[in-house]
């Protein structure tokens, strides 16, 4: 698998009721905002619930990450749809043979808002 330079990877999820309350229970992030139902019905997803947006394309190309950065901009709701787009920034062989990536990622929801954008860089594995 090689990835180029400038090369954009889309990756798009809907998050239900059901990943809020799992990854309650696995995170132990129990604030009241993920648990009890706005006046819509709706509860917020856990910020790292939805940063998995673009680990999941890390996981993807096997990136054993080093460095992640995000920066969280507007809450995400359950059965809200976020259209990751990760776009690579380098990718190349470095001092010690291994290939070295950073890319940039930016998360956008159903009404065209950006909710999350960061960065990661790591090696391919």
């Amino acid at each position: 698998m090689v990835l180029q330079i400038g090369e954009k990877i889309t990756f798009e999820r809907t998050f239900t009721k059901e990943d809020v309350e799992l990854f309650t229970k696995v995170s132990k992030d129990e604030g009241v905002h993920h648990i009890t139902p706005d006046e819509q019905g709706r509860i917020v997803v856990q910020g790292l619930l939805t940063a998995t947006l673009p680990t999941k394309v890390g996981g993807d190309y096997n990136v054993l990450a080093r460095n992640m950065n995000f920066e969280f901009l507007r809450p995400v709701f359950s059965e809200d749809t976020i259209c990751c787009d990760v776009i690579i920034e380098q990718f190349e062989r470095d001092e010690k043979n291994r290939t070295a990536i950073t890319a940039i990622f930016t998360c956008i929801n159903q009404l065209d808002k950006e909710v999350l954008k960061g960065s990661f860089s790591g090696i391919i594995l």
